[in-house]
């Protein structure tokens, strides 16, 4: 068996566990992330991206709002790479709740955010989808950021700094003894071999799983899973954030994501977080009720939905999820007879940074460091492992460096032969158990119209061609590769998505013999089965 020492290991590799694995490369720390799976593949890659002001939290979690305010300001300054400041309106139409409308600007200034009402005429003109019921506007900073890039920004100047990641591979069991947690005991899911991981501190970075993680050295963490689903439009239909102006629900904001539009949520509690799955009920609904404040969603085409559940820390008065606070929680387990275990939870991808900075603050306590944080100040470099997840970045980097030799794999979002062969390479060898999978959740692969029916097999011909999968191997990853492209397809099937998967399925089944079903049983665990992942 396989034994790695270090000084802290960080259990979870979403946005949260690469921020606190950055925060301690900064401090001269040295760390190890294990995921089970691959970077974002729970919340942190099933959200819409928005990179809030806060005024969404003004009447129900002023914290959590201003919160949301700080942190803002502080990633338009380190990561603006990873950030569309396209800026962001609240709107309410004919019926909505005047009293909440006419509170609104107050409740923002009691927070401190920046908020102004803007004319019915000039708001309509901003954003000409908007409803003609429209009857209040008001301007507020909301964005739009890039959740992979900042995820993988993260760990690649972590990874610079001499941290280091394991992916695919999942904490099975902690050893206990004195107080203290002296070994967790791994498994790589890809070859089943095991190691054992001995650190001075354990921090608790999985978000929606954090119970399962406490759990393991003997803990509990109270957890709430409240699942969300979100549909992504085919075109970009407004410039800016579009906010409800309401208190928080279903259906309520439209977000930009390069060139396209994200439309959600909904709040419906499951569970377990691996019970992850939109369905077409859930669509319709989201569509019915957004079509209020924008009618041009009820003739939208749609490209795919896909859902992620928020890891919400229980309260004993907990009804209704969104009346739980977006606030996080962080957790020492030595309230619990576990001295170096740490749980970080909850909270919004919009605050990762402040999570993580509380999170090795006390990681830090414990190892009797007195390193300051620095992510506050300390600009965010851009890496070669995240540059390829921005839309239309890729296009551009094909006109402007194309080559004789070079062929476009995928035509929907127009990502060049070299550009896989960039993303392989950048990748240092952590392809997981489908190289394919890894690929898309690092580029634009898979992500247009056409959901990867062509561009997937495409690519693994070029596998196959550069001897990276043999065998089956690469046909079976296809398969899979398909299947999960499928699931968010199901939801929107109708009109024109409708008889564009007859030709997919006409492709795909009849001409290479694949299954358009769920996924197969034969997976590590039942979470790895699970549609949480890396989808907008």
């Amino acid at each position: 068996m396989e034994t790695i020492q270090t000084r802290v290991l960080v259990i979870g590799g979403g946005v949260t566990g690469a921020g606190v694995l950055r925060d301690l490369a900064l401090r001269g720390i040295p760390a190890l992330l294990i995921e089970r799976r691959d970077i974002n593949v729970g919340a942190s890659g099933g959200n819409h991206g928005l990179l809030h002001s806060g005024a969404r939290y003004v009447a129900s979690d002023r914290e959590a709002a201003m919160e949301c305010q700080e942190e803002g300001a502080i990633l338009r300054r380190i990561a603006p790479h990873c950030i569309d400041d396209c800026g962001g309106l609240f709107v309410a139409v004919r019926g909505d709740d005047e009293r909440y409308i006419a509170d609104f600007p107050h409740m923002c200034a009691a927070s401190g955010i920046a908020c102004h009402e803007i004319d019915i005429p000039t708001a309509r003109a901003m954003e000409p989808a908007l409803s003609p019921d429209t009857i209040a506007a008001f301007a507020v900073h909301d964005g739009a950021v890039d959740p992979f890039m900042l995820s993988l920004d993260n760990i690649a100047q972590a990874l610079s700094l001499g941290c280091s990641v394991r992916r695919n591979v999942a904490a099975r069991s902690m050893e206990v003894n004195g107080g203290r947690v002296v070994r967790v005991r791994c498994q790589d899911v890809t070859s089943g071999a095991t190691l054992s991981i001995e650190a001075e501190v354990v921090i608790n970075a999985a978000g929606a799983w954090a119970d399962h993680v406490a759990r393991l050295a003997g803990v509990h963490v109270s957890m709430l899973f409240s699942m969300g689903s979100l549909v992504i439009t085919q075109n970009r239909l407004a410039t800016r954030v579009i906010n409800r102006l309401r208190t928080p629900s279903d259906a309520d904001i439209l977000v930009p994501g390069g060139t396209v539009s994200i439309l959600g949520t909904t709040s419906v509690r499951v569970s377990s977080p691996d019970e992850c799955r939109p369905t077409a009920n859930e669509v319709d609904r989201i569509i019915d009720d957004a079509r209020a404040m924008l009618p041009i969603l009820e003739h939208t085409r749609y490209i795919r939905a896909y859902a992620g559940v928020r890891p919400l820390v229980a309260q004993k008065t907990a009804g209704d999820d969104r009346a739980v606070s977006r606030g996080f929680a962080l957790i020492d387990h030595a309230h619990d007879g576990v001295d170096n275990l740490i749980t970080i939870t909850g909270g919004k991808l919009t605050t990762y940074r402040l999570m993580a900075e509380r999170a090795a603050d006390l990681a830090c306590a414990k190892l009797g460091v007195t390193a300051p944080c620095r992510t506050r100040t300390t600009p965010l470099p851009p890496s070669a492992q995240g540059q390829w997840t921005e839309p239309g970045k890729a296009p551009k980097a094909w006109v402007e460096r194309r080559s004789a030799d070079d062929l476009i794999l995928c035509e929907c979002e127009m990502v060049s032969r070299q550009v896989i062969d960039a993303i392989i390479d950048a990748s240092s060898g952590m392809r997981g158990r489908s190289l394919l999978k890894a690929i898309g959740m690092r580029s634009r692969v898979g992500k247009g119209p056409c959901q990867g029916c062509f561009c997937s097999q495409r690519i693994t011909g070029h596998l196959y061609d550069r001897d990276l999968v043999s065998g089956t191997q690469g046909l079976a990853e296809l398969k899979t590769f398909i299947e999960r492209r499928w699931r968010g397809l199901a939801p929107i099937l109708w009109g024109l998505p409708l008889m564009q998967a007859d030709l997919q399925e006409a492709l795909l089944c009849g001409g290479m013999d694949l299954e358009l079903g769920p996924p197969p049983s034969a997976l590590d665990d039942p979470a790895s089965a699970s549609p949480c992942e890396e989808d907008a």
